[in-house]
Formats: structure tokens, sequence, C-alpha cells
């Protein structure tokens, strides 16, 4: 029986990832560019922090409170942060795809996707506007004076400059510092959920979560505490204005009459039946209101087609 059940149960689970693939699918075709030009700016993003790289000059570590209160955790710890934040990031896209396996659909994942990357999309700009218009020296221990990493040689083609030397240079850069890139992420995850997930419990979680990695930030040395505070405000500052002009997500949750998001085509045509609709039943109700006339106390239906009751006493 054991055998048998498992198979009912894996044969279940399949059919409800092939339905929600073709959904999505469908979604996709409709919803790509938003998602193509979130995933595009990434890169561009990307390429704005390794160009600032280019202009970074090593000095002398600026005065900051949170390195004078937070103890230093030193270069061979840097990792915590940085594993935290990997925690954080795949826990959310896995939370992401779960309507492809369970039951609890309250959204559609190409939908929030194309949300999230917008929110990314907004603080990355004004990260990159903020880090080129002022370079700090960076804290970070490979970006101090007497590091080979803290100052990049003019590129000797257009190619070293346009393939950013992905992971690498992404880890060892220097000068993309106001604001925090990590704290983006980790704001933008953690206020997504807060509006579509479900489990209070992990809301609050997610929040401590938050001001751990923000500390871990702070204590590695890789960001000034302004880096941090600044993305704090600005992140939930875009996030709230951009919320209001994007189209809310449908609701998918148990007893919803939601369904996919209609094009505009599908939307008048929509509207077309119902006027219809509501031209049939008023033609029908003015058809019924008839004149009615009342004999030895029985109504009866007075039309030139029918004959009148009449009741002889």
């Amino acid at each position: 029986m054991t055998p048998l059940y498992l198979a009912r149960g894996a044969s279940k689970v399949l059919r409800r990832i092939t339905a929600e693939t073709s959904v999505e699918l469908k979604i996709l075709s409709e919803k790509w560019q938003l998602l193509l030009a979130g995933i595009v700016f990434q890169y561009i993003h990307g390429l704005a922090a390794r160009g600032v790289h280019y202009l970074h000059r090593p000095g002398p570590i600026l005065q900051d409170v949170g390195f004078m209160i937070l103890p230093e955790l030193g270069k061979e710890r840097g990792y915590i942060s940085e594993t935290l934040f990997t925690f954080i990031f795949v826990s959310f896209a896995l939370w992401t795809f779960h309507p492809f396996i369970l039951q609890t659909k309250r959204f559609y994942t190409v939908l929030i996707w194309r949300r999230v990357l917008a929110f990314l999309c907004a603080s990355q700009f004004l990260r990159i506007v903020t880090f080129y218009s002022t370079q700090l020296p960076g804290p970070n221990y490979h970006c101090r004076e007497g590091s080979p990493l803290a100052r990049l040689p003019p590129p000797k083609n257009a190619a070293e400059v346009f393939l950013i030397n992905f992971p690498r240079g992404v880890i060892y850069g220097c000068g993309d510092l106001i604001f925090s890139s990590h704290m983006i992420f980790t704001l933008v995850f953690i206020i997504t959920y807060q509006k579509y997930g479900s489990v209070r419990f992990i809301k609050g979680l997610a929040w401590c979560v938050a001001v751990a990695q923000s500390l871990l930030i702070v204590a590695s040395r890789k960001h000034y505490s302004v880096d941090v505070v600044v993305a704090w405000y600005t992140v939930n500052l875009v996030v709230f204005f951009l919320d209001k002009k994007l189209p809310e997500l449908p609701d998918r949750s148990a007893g919803s009459a939601s369904v996919l998001p209609m094009s505009v085509k599908d939307k008048d045509s929509k509207l077309k039946e119902e006027n219809t609709r509501l031209l049939n039943l008023n033609s029908v109700e003015a058809a019924d209101r008839r004149p009615w006339t009342q004999m030895n106390g029985k109504h009866l239906e007075n039309g030139n087609h029918l004959d009148t009751e009449t009741t002889i006493a």
C-alpha cells in the first residue's frame, strides 16, 4: 500500500506542476517585457559597479559609529554575512515557486517576479546615481591601501569591462558603497513576503534576519553604517510609491473568484458581453411588465392575444 500511495502522491504533484507550468507560461508570453528589462538591468547594475571600481582610490577609513560599537569580525569571518544573504536569497526564490507544488496558491510566480524586479531596478538606479556622485574609500579589507585589488588598472579592451568578471568582480568590488546592494535585495524580498506571505511567524522572523544582516555587514566592514541606514529608508520609500503604481496581483486563495489577469482586448470583450447581457435582461423585464386587471379577486393578464377570464356570479 505504501509504494502505491507514494506513486499516487507523486503523480498528483507531477500533474500540479504541469498544470501550473502551463498557466505560468501563458502569463510569461504576455508579460515578458518587464521581466526581460529587469534581468537586463541587473547586468547594467553590475557593469556600473565594475566601472566605479576604476575610479576608486583607497584611503583612510572614515569615522563610523557602527565601527565603534560593533566588534570587527575579521577577514576570516567575512563569509558569515554572505552566508546569511545567500540563505535569504534562496529561501525567497523557493517561496516564489511554491505554487508549482503546494495547493496554497496566493499569487502567480511570473507576476510576483515582475513586481520584485521593478522594486530592485528602481532602487539600484538610485544606488548607481549615488555611488557615482561621490566615491568613498572602501572599508573592506581588499579595498584598503596596500591591497592589489584596491585599484584596478586601466582596461586593456572593452571586453574586460563588459564581462565584469562575474562573480569575482562583484565580490571584490570597491567604490559602490552608498547604498548597500545586499540590503536592497534583502529588504525587497522581506517587504514582498510581508504583503503576499501567509505565515505570520516567518514575517516577524524575516525582519529580525534583516536587522541581523545589517549588523553583520557593518561588523564585516563591507559597508559603512550610512550605506545600510540609507538602504533601509530608501528601499521602503521606493516600494511604498511603486506599489501604488503597479497593478495589484490577482488573489488566488481558496474561494476567490479571481482568474488570470486579462489583457485589454479581453477586458473590452468581457465588458461588451456584460452590456449585452444587461440589455437583454432589461428587455425581458420590460416585456414582463404588462397591465393586469383584477376580477373577482383574481389577477388576470389583460393582453390583446388572450381572452379575459370572467366569472358569472
